[in-house]
């Protein structure tokens, strides 16, 4: 009873074996004060799950989202198994996001509610617009690790052309379909669990407030499978980074919406930098067991 490559998803014991140790999760997580609010076997076959909790405010979701990884693990360990929150754990398979839905509360109206493009306030698409020009600045901290962008490639579900839309999960930036004006909100799909929650968010609240303050509208909405696109077309998309080096020279380039109002400091980014470089370097420096598949013999 084994799920095939591509058909994880949605299955029922005994096909989904994980089905009783993410109960377990579930329950510790609500005895520690999460909201769950579903969870299910992933796309991915070797036992790739997703608890889903219930939204917060900003600070207090990323404290969520460190007790989250602590239950995982524990309980996992619990169960004699060992849990990943690796982007890319598996060549070949779905790799692992860490989604995040975003809108922002003023006077208790959710200003991203309005009668533009599904339903987005004009002050959503500008938020948007803000994200992707400074995507592959925020690369450094919502995909904070080298073996994060092994699972921003075409394919496996991955969102790695910077485009928003209501219809297809291949824009990196989707808007989810909701009953209330209330719930209006923007989901964006390049972060993954590698990020720091608190940098990350950060990164993105930033990133959105300059494309509002500066009014940087996004473009069209790109509601065709962005994967199915002509060579022409995919060109003319803009796309994440490509690397963890890549992302911290974004950074490094493009920092001044991140220090804005003394947010963070430049002292901050360049010691996050440095520190990050610090593991592409060692990364580049060790022997992978790949080099002896393909030059052993040379």
């Amino acid at each position: 009873h084994r799920p095939g490559v591509k058909g994880g998803y949605f299955p029922v014991p005994p096909v989904d074996s994980a089905h009783d140790i993410r109960a377990a999760m579930c329950l510790v997580m609500e005895e520690m004060g999460l909201t769950v609010e579903a969870h299910h076997h992933e796309v991915a076959t070797a036992g790739q799950n997703e608890i889903a909790t219930m939204f917060n405010t900003m600070v207090a979701k990323a404290d969520e989202i460190q007790i989250y990884k602590y239950v995982v693990h524990n309980v996992a360990h619990a169960y004699g198994q060992t849990a990943t929150f690796m982007p890319k754990p598996i060549v070949g398979d779905n790799g692992s996001g860490m989604h995040v839905h975003q809108s922002i509360s003023k006077d208790g109206k959710n200003i991203f509610a309005g009668d533009k493009y599904a339903g987005l306030s004009e002050e959503a698409l500008y938020y948007i617009g803000g994200t992707i020009k400074h995507a592959r600045a925020l690369n450094a901290f919502t995909n904070a690790s080298t073996n994060s962008y092994k699972r921003l490639v075409p394919g496996f579900e991955a969102p790695v052309m910077l485009a928003y839309s209501a219809r297809n999960r291949s824009a990196s930036i989707r808007i989810p379909h909701v009953t209330s004006d209330r719930a209006r909100r923007i989901e964006v799909r390049f972060p993954d669990p590698t990020a720091n929650p608190y940098l990350a968010f950060t990164a993105l609240l930033m990133a959105g407030l300059d494309g509002i303050k500066n009014k940087i509208h996004p473009g069209e909405a790109a509601d065709k499978d962005l994967y199915d696109l002509p060579a022409e077309e995919a060109a003319l998309i803009p796309t994440v980074a490509s690397s963890l080096e890549q992302a911290l020279e974004a950074l490094d380039a493009d920092r001044e919406f991140l220090t804005a109002g003394g947010v963070m400091s430049n002292d901050m980014i360049d010691a996050y930098i440095e520190l990050k470089k610090q593991e592409v370097e060692l990364l580049n420096k060790s022997v992978h067991p790949v080099e002896f598949d393909m030059y052993y013999s040379c």
